[in-house]
């Protein structure tokens, strides 16, 4: 952490050690959401906002919509028009087999950088004190 005349520097939410570029994960997400079963592009956002990743906040649609157009071109997903959900037609998208064999690959992935991350994690901890000793650094405290 850098540290400007002894007292730690503030981040910005933007600011990547918050946790904000873990959306990068949103492929493996709307995997494992659509492996459950069908659903409908809103549907798919609204459950990638119940991920722990996603930090309670629902993700940009547009950003939503432009992933699964993108997986569906790599044949991942497949969509088709539901016209019986009553109202305007929607796009319902399905997981397809190649879009199951990718999740699979997603999990083994996964696995290594939990590895990769514990692994880090243990090392900057060793440097740095405990989680709770580093947070509580940009606190300040009544005196």
């Amino acid at each position: 952490m850098s540290y400007r005349g002894g007292a730690p520097l503030m981040f910005s939410p933007s600011c990547p050690c918050t946790g904000t570029t873990l959306t990068k994960l949103i492929q493996p997400a709307v995997l494992t959401v659509l492996s459950e079963g069908p659903l409908h592009g809103y549907r798919i956002a609204k459950r990638l906002g119940d991920f722990h990743i996603s930090k309670g906040r629902k993700p940009d649609p547009t950003g939503v919509y432009r992933t699964l157009k993108s997986m569906e071109h790599r044949e991942l997903v497949s969509s088709s028009w539901d016209l019986a959900a009553g109202g305007p037609p929607k796009r319902l998208y399905r997981l397809t087999k190649s879009g199951r064999q990718c999740l699979a690959q997603w999990v083994l992935t996964l696995e290594e950088y939990q590895k990769a991350i514990e692994e880090l994690l243990t090392a900057a901890k060793a440097l740095v004190g405990t989680t709770r000793n580093v947070a509580s650094r940009g606190k300040k405290t009544s005196q």
